[in-house]
């Protein structure tokens, strides 16, 4: 299936060596597929992972003709360039972790993957960096904005913009909500 040029929405996680893994992120999209449109990064207490570090997390967007298997298994494959095992499981600390939110309008279980990403809908850490930076983009199956759906989200995780440089650029501040981004 060819995929044909598409909006892509990634979610990127960390709460090992933090700063140091969503840069290398950051710089590996960045060399990959270009220009990239990046969140505010948002700090949060880990949930379900006892005793770790508290998280960063941000959205990543895209434009890409690369077709879904392709994308997650790069993706899986900068994860276990940077530590993460796969017997870990989902409660381990995550040196580095990349979910594929969305690819465009698909939606579904394509080449394994269930899209858009169920987390868009249940979890702040996700949904706030999207409404934030993304706000008038549209999930694919509610068709509603990720600002509309931030307004009428019951948010019980705690979550914080904090201050982070990329390349020397100052691509999140505590004090200024975020706007799409474009970066290279």
């Amino acid at each position: 299936m060819t995929a044909g040029r598409r909006r892509v929405l990634l979610g990127i996680g960390s709460n090992l060596q933090r700063e140091y893994h969503i840069a290398l992120a950051l710089d590996a999209l960045a060399h990959t597929y270009g220009e990239l449109d990046i969140s505010r990064v948002f700090e949060s207490e880990p949930v379900g992972v006892e005793g770790a570090n508290n998280f960063y997390n941000l959205v990543v967007g895209f434009y890409s003709d690369i077709e879904v298997a392709a994308l997650s298994q790069w993706a899986k494959q900068l994860e276990v360039a940077t530590g993460r095992r796969p017997e870990d499981g989902r409660a381990a600390p995550k040196h580095l972790d990349i979910d594929l939110l969305c690819v465009g309008d698909l939606h579904g279980v394509v080449s394994g993957i269930t899209l858009p990403r169920d987390e868009i809908l249940t979890s702040a850490f996700v949904l706030r960096p999207l409404a934030e930076s993304f706000g008038s983009e549209l999930h694919p199956v509610s068709g509603l904005s990720y600002a509309e759906l931030w307004r009428s989200f019951q948010a019980a995780q705690q979550l914080w913009p904090i201050h982070f440089d990329w390349k020397g650029i100052a691509i999140s501040r505590p004090d200024a909500p975020s706007t799409d981004k474009r970066h290279s």
